[in-house]
């Protein structure tokens, strides 16, 4: 009896497979054949980014159909290829496509409950009340608060060369995140975490820990993030239980005290504390968020934690290429620092929020920055109905995965000539209107676009200005040419550091 039902399991297991492997033939759409459990994404995490595999099937299948068929493991996704389908995808059909498909297991780990992961009306509520903390006048009332952080940041660096004589090869990477470790701590809870006086500061580490002690490994991952009811079944956790007692003990003594000291900072905490539910019991009894109930404090953890994770390491990363970019490039980082010092000439030596926005030549530094080296390489959306691609006989079905090649569109050279050169004059204004609006999507687009991009900018303009006004960056013996990438990471990132030379200028 057991090796007849045995046989029976494995019969239902190859069927059950078979179906869902021919589904993209069926349908007649160009595909790549892929290999059982794993789909299309055979050596992710090990020998490939996800950024490489999406990049080779769009180089791939571009021109042959505006998507190609793909499976994530055991999900069927579409890679989308033609702009206008993924204009569509993004804003024009938005509300067929709203969901983002992450894993948001609260009962088992309650940070992942956050705005990122967060689906139909209780991601657009929570939208709505979050969006006050990014407006352009909350950035200027918190632009000083970055400015005094950015100024830490040069004199830590100034306090490092001074220990080299003047002269000091420095690892970047780990400067820029102690840099947004501090700008994020201070701005979100109203913390000095000290991280570039102390690298070692219990702030710092949680948060280099989130990425670099995941709780699973890179398959297991991004299979948690692709398949998010199965792994909710399984009830799969993402977060080490370790860094989610920490973000929710921060969050609840943060509170704890504000609230019994009436103390008023005016920044995400606050927005957080005024969101917070009278009655912890009636609000966690509501399924998911219910805002006419308030947010628990499990729910007030989750959205903490994300403005952390999301807003420290996506700068952090963006500011790490950028001075290695424009110590490749040093015509243009003088052409820059010409520019940022010429502007706080004007203005008596200070660095205004008016300023640093009027700053043209470093908006499209970081703009090409943030094409050549999107932090996250791909997006995701999940149809919510069967989606008829307009003038086409292709069919998205309910629940498929479209994914938009991020990186893989800002390398293409019909989009942008010569790709794989850095060049700033990509962004004027007159070469940015001759180009397809989304040809250039390092944060997203249309109503579920990335949420802090004025804060990210900000804090990335910020840190940038605060080193170039002192600091000439130089490639030296230890520079890695070319760059090689963490496969395990979930965004696009160095794998051994980034190490430059930095002298006064």
């Amino acid at each position: 009896m057991f090796a007849l039902l045995l046989l029976f399991c494995i019969c239902l297991l190859v069927g059950y497979l078979l179906n869902l492997y021919t589904y993209w033939e069926r349908q007649g759409v160009p595909h790549e054949t892929p290999i059982p459990l794993l789909g299309n994404f055979k050596g992710i995490g090990s020998k490939y980014h996800v950024r490489d595999i999406n990049q080779r099937l769009y180089r791939r299948f571009k021109g042959k159909a505006p998507f190609a068929g793909v499976y994530m493991f055991v999900r069927r996704a579409a890679l989308v290829i033609d702009l206008n389908l993924i204009k569509n995808i993004m804003v024009k059909d938005f509300a067929n496509f709203h969901d983002r498909g992450g894993l948001s297991n609260v009962e088992d780990d309650p940070l992942t409950g956050h705005l990122v992961s967060l689906e139909g009306e209780q991601w657009r509520a929570m939208r709505t009340k979050l969006t006050p903390v990014f407006t352009s006048a909350r950035m200027k009332y918190m632009f000083p608060t970055v400015v005094k952080v950015g100024e830490n940041f040069a004199r830590t660096v100034g306090e490092m060369l001074e220990e080299g004589s003047g002269t000091q090869i420095l690892e970047i990477r780990d400067l820029c995140a102690r840099f947004t470790t501090d700008v994020i701590g201070n701005c979100a809870f109203g913390i000095e975490c000290n991280s570039l006086k102390d690298p070692n500061s219990e702030f710092r580490l949680k948060g280099k820990e989130i990425f670099s002690r995941p709780r699973n490994g890179p398959l297991l991952h991004l299979f948690a993030i692709t398949n998010d009811k199965l792994a909710s079944k399984f009830h799969m956790k993402i977060l080490p239980d370790d860094i989610t007692e920490f973000f929710m003990s921060l969050v609840r003594q943060t509170v704890e005290y504000r609230v019994k000291n009436e103390v008023k900072c005016n920044d995400f905490m606050d927005l957080l504390i005024e969101m917070r539910a009278k009655d912890e019991e009636l609000a966690r009894a509501s399924k998911g968020i219910d805002l006419s109930h308030g947010l628990t404090l499990e729910q007030m953890g989750a959205q903490a934690f994300v403005f952390f994770f999301a807003g420290f390491e996506t700068s952090s990363i963006t500011m790490t290429f950028a001075l290695y970019e424009l110590a490749r490039h040093q015509e243009v980082q003088d052409r820059l620092r010409k520019e940022i010092l010429e502007s706080l000439r004007e203005n008596k030596g200070e660095l205004t929020y008016e300023a640093i926005n009027n700053m043209e030549y470093l908006d499209r530094v970081v703009a090409e920055t943030l094409r050549f080296y999107p932090p996250l390489a791909t997006v995701v959306r999940v149809t919510k109905n069967d989606y008829q691609i307009p003038n086409t006989r292709y069919v998205i079905k309910k629940d498929i995965m479209t994914i938009i090649p991020i990186h893989a569109i800002h390398h293409d050279p019909q989009y942008y000539a010569e790709p794989e050169r850095f060049n700033p004059d990509r962004f004027t204004p007159e070469e940015c209107l001759k180009r397809h609006p989304s040809a250039y999507l390092p944060f997203g687009d249309g109503p579920r676009n990335c949420i802090g991009l004025r804060f990210g900018k900000m804090q990335v303009k910020v840190g940038l200005v605060s080193l170039l006004s002192h600091y000439r960056f130089e490639f030296c013996p230890l520079t890695e040419q070319p760059l090689q990438f963490n496969n395990h990471h979930m965004m696009v990132a160095p794998k051994n550091g980034v190490y430059l030379k930095v002298t006064p200028v």
